[in-house]
Order: structure tokens, then sequence, then C-alpha cells
């Protein structure tokens, strides 16, 4: 499942489910949280239920739920309204430890059954930094997990619950705490084996702002980025794609191991290689595809 992209969508609006069905996003969340106002949230559940049951032929299997939190009495009512075929996961809001995930895959497990849908084949994104619990149990995410597909993280609703007047210091740049959030979801993705999916950049008119934060983000390991606006999506795809130029270097790359298997150090362009560079070049070859 390729996650550059991920568009949220307010399940709520039909002029806005209408327009994603074009969307060249990797993956639409429908959202029933932030997005969905309380009095809308029943008809938001219903709405995202349809469009996954009526549009999922079409659009392939790429549609999300972001349901409410788990701890709330909105999640479960989500989740029965949404698991059905053509679902492919759910952005787990507000996650305070990996235990949450195992809890949330044990009402899949159910819901999966009563749908008709194999077992297993509703993914988990959860959004791993938005609570003080979570940044301290970030290791939980060391051991395997069932279900797991990505791991993003979140800085607005962070801040709201530690009393931060901003998440950004005067320049403009995530303040320390954020920096720190950022390196511990890449972190936990790595040692779960899925890709990290970036934080939203929040000023969706500034498209070369978002550029330069997603360049800055591949650099650091992030294998895409959460959308909040259509017009973002089209800049993400491009920023975690591998260039023409990366691709024929990681062919290179993989090519002269591949000739010479017993080597563990290689010289291509008069430049050392060794294993590590293997491993990237295959991972650069994979999100060509």
């Amino acid at each position: 499942m390729k996650l550059r992209s991920m568009l949220f969508v307010p399940a709520d609006s039909e002029r806005k489910l209408d327009k994603s069905r074009t969307s060249p996003a990797d993956v639409l969340i429908l959202d029933l949280e932030d997005a969905v106002a309380e009095a809308r949230k029943p008809v938001a559940r219903t709405m995202a239920a349809e469009f996954i049951a009526t549009q999922a032929a079409a659009i392939g299997p790429r549609l999300f739920v972001r349901i409410n939190p788990l701890d709330t009495p909105l999640a479960m009512p989500d989740l029965a309204a949404v698991v059905v075929p053509g679902l492919a996961g759910i952005l787990l809001p507000k996650t305070r430890s990996a235990a949450d995930l195992l809890q949330l895959g044990h009402g899949l497990d159910a819901l999966e059954a009563r749908a008709g849908l194999e077992r297993g084949s509703v993914k988990i994104v959860p959004v791993a930094t938005e609570t003080p619990q979570a940044l301290l149990n970030m290791q939980g995410f060391s051991g395997p997990i069932p279900r797991l597909a990505g791991v993003t993280w979140g800085a607005e609703d962070l801040s709201a619950a530690i009393g931060a007047v901003s998440n950004r210091d005067e320049d403009g740049s995530f303040s320390p705490l954020y920096q720190w959030a950022a390196s511990l979801c890449l972190t936990a993705a790595a040692a779960a084996g899925v890709p990290p999916i970036d934080t939203l950049h929040a000023d969706f008119r500034d498209a070369a702002g978002l550029a330069a934060a997603c360049r800055a983000s591949r650099r650091r390991g992030f294998r895409g980025r959460i959308a909040i606006h259509p017009d973002q999506v089209k800049t993400i795809n491009a920023a975690y794609s591998p260039s023409e130029a990366e691709i024929a270097h990681a062919r290179r790359i993989v090519e002269a191991f591949a000739a010479q298997p017993e080597a563990g150090t290689l010289s291509i362009d008069g430049v050392m290689v060794d294993k590590p560079h293997l491993t990237q070049a295959l991972r650069t070859l994979d999100a060509a595809h």
C-alpha cells in the first residue's frame, strides 16, 4: 500500500466527497473527527459508509476513515458504521500507546467477520504523538503490531494537551518538543517496519513552503505526508517520489551488487558503497513503482 499522500476529506460534505473521487492522492481519509461538528457526526458516519460501499470499486483499495478517539463513546459507532466492503484502513487519532492499536484490532476482527471481510484486511495508521502519554510509550512500537500499515504524527493536539501557546518558535520552526515527536515517529515506524508519514502543512496556499518542507522531510526519512487540501496532493506526490537520476543511480548499485554478490563494498563513480547503500537503493526502486 503506497502512502505518499493521504488526503483528509470531511465525511459530511457531499461536494468534497464527490470531488475526492478524482484526486491523485494515494489514500483518501474520510474524516469523522475534527472536520465534523458534533451534531453532524451521525450523518457523517452514514455518508462515509455509503461512499465506501458505492465508490470503492472505482477508486480502488485506498479508502481510510479517521474515527473519533478510541477512549470516547463515538469510536465504536464510527467503526460499526464504516467497516464495510471497500474499507482499506482506519486512521486512529490521539493514540496513547500501541495497546490502543491492539484494542482497535480486536474490534476490527469482529466487524470484519460481520461484514464478510477477510480477517486483517482493514489496516491501521495511528497518529502516534497527539497525546503526552503517547510520547512516553513509543517504545511499544518495537514489537510486531498486527494491521499496522504506517505511523504518522501530529503537533496541534499535542500542543493543546500540554498547554503550549504555539508549537513553533519565533523563526517558524517547530519547537524542540515537536521535533522530538517527529523523530519518535520516524523511529517507531522504523522499529515496526512500516513507512513514517509526516504531519500536515497547515498553510495550504503556501505551495513553495510545502514543497520545501516535503524535500526536507524526505531527506530525514519520511515516506509521505498528510494533505489537508486537494491542491497539496500533486506537490506531495512529486516530492516523495524518487527522481529519474535517483532511480538510475539505485539501479546501478543493485546491478553492481548482483554482479558481485560476495562483495561487501563496491565503487560507484569513485564513491564507495556498501550494504546500507544497497538497502536504500532497493527502497528507492520500490518507491518508484
